[in-house]
């Protein structure tokens, strides 16, 4: 099914066509291969198979079609050389930074992380002898001061979770290059729509799938996309032998998801513009932080590196947890979920659920307050939105 002309196929086509494995039954969508293993015709084609000399399947730990399939979609929406599907966001997370390094290694990372993500690089790395080091991410300076001769891989996120702080990617990116580092990103939160981190000069981008390739709030799924020579020396061997595989019914929902993903994103973000300008006006709210308006703390590095907004929106409400909680308490159509990225709008208070490990010193660095509430915004209509939100900042008052 390849054709020399995909590579000129706009998102939305590549996301309906791309990568497509059609059986001798030609299938309209794609079929779910779920199996575990794979059949040799003799002891000597599966010989061949073993050597790499014959291709083909041998084990769905390593790759199965279904997954192939998301996989190359995948690597024509991001313009990568090659993909690996995991099992879940935090699955290509931990792979990514673990897969190239080794005792005595440093790592910097952007301090405003998902929970999960700073445990991995703060706890799980340094007990195998890897050094992390911490920095505000969004100021260059502080990249290039936390430099050691040891350091090996720059980690950031951009969006954040959840103050949708952005890092110049580029400059990292640069950074990185002159002192022959990796650099890994999270672009979760922009979606491969609204962020390209690979034409910026990342080497690495990861993906929680769960989130918005997904989108409908049905599986886990992750995927780690680069070129395709770092995949062979660093993630192959490492993602063969730890396992950290997408189930191929996972991978045929999130090849379902990817076929709508550009009309949910373009809604999800049209809706979230017109939330934060309405948010900016309410006397119950501190603070709104959106990629997109004039008055974010980075909008010139949004302007520069984005090509929309987000889907999500940070609120800062006066009143501090007492007032988070009691907003979020009255919202009948937005559910309470630490999810994100969703159909369904979805708001959480991140110091008590995902940041909850953090300590208040830490949070408090990263702009998260008693009163900050992240909103994910679905595919319901922006007004029926704002008329929730606005009951709800009435009932909290």
């Amino acid at each position: 099914m390849a054709h020399d002309h995909q590579r000129n196929w706009k998102p939305a086509t590549s996301l309906v066509h791309g990568g497509t494995l059609r059986s001798d039954h030609g299938e309209t969508s794609e079929a779910i291969f779920l199996t575990q293993g794979y059949v040799y015709e003799t002891a000597e084609a599966a010989e061949a198979r073993f050597k790499g000399e014959n291709p083909g399947f041998i084990y769905s730990r390593y790759a199965n079609p279904t997954v192939d399939m998301f996989e190359k979609r995948m690597c024509a929406l991001e313009g990568a050389e090659d993909a690996r599907a995991t099992s879940s966001g935090m699955a290509a997370v931990t792979s990514a930074i673990l897969c190239g390094l080794r005792a005595g290694d440093h790592i910097v990372a952007a301090r405003a992380l998902f929970g999960s993500c700073r445990w991995v690089v703060e706890t799980l790395a340094p007990r195998y002898g890897i050094e992390a080091t911490l920095v505000d991410g969004t100021d260059i300076a502080n990249w290039e001061k936390a430099v050691r001769p040891n350091t090996k891989l720059f980690f950031l996120e951009s969006p954040t979770n959840p103050t949708l702080e952005v890092v110049d990617i580029a400059a990292v990116a640069a950074l990185a290059n002159s002192i022959g580092a990796r650099l890994v990103v999270d672009n979760v939160f922009a979606t491969p729509l609204q962020q390209k981190p690979l034409q910026l000069g990342a080497h690495v981008v990861v993906y929680s799938a769960t989130k918005h390739i997904d989108g409908q709030g049905r599986c886990l799924g992750g995927v780690i996309l680069s070129d395709k020579k770092w995949i062979d020396e660093n993630l192959h061997d490492y993602f063969r032998h730890t396992g950290p595989s997408l189930s191929p019914f996972n991978a045929w929902t999130l090849l379902k998801g990817l076929e709508t993903l550009p009309i949910r994103v373009r809604q999800q973000t049209e809706s979230a513009g017109k939330i934060a300008d309405f948010l900016a006006e309410r006397p119950e709210v501190a603070r709104v932080i959106y990629p997109g308006r004039a008055d974010h703390p980075q909008a010139d590095v949004v302007a520069k590196q984005m090509t929309g907004g987000s889907t999500l929106i940070c609120i800062d409400l006066k009143g501090g947890k007492q007032a988070a909680f009691a907003f979020s308490n009255a919202l009948e159509i937005i559910l309470i979920s630490n999810n994100l990225g969703d159909s369904k709008s979805l708001i959480t208070h991140p110091a008590t659920t995902t940041h909850k490990n953090l300590t208040d010193e830490a949070r408090a660095e990263l702009g998260i307050g008693p009163g900050t509430v992240r909103l994910s915004v679905g595919l319901e209509d922006a007004g029926d939105l704002i008329e929730d939100i606005e009951r709800a900042l009435k009932a909290a008052a």
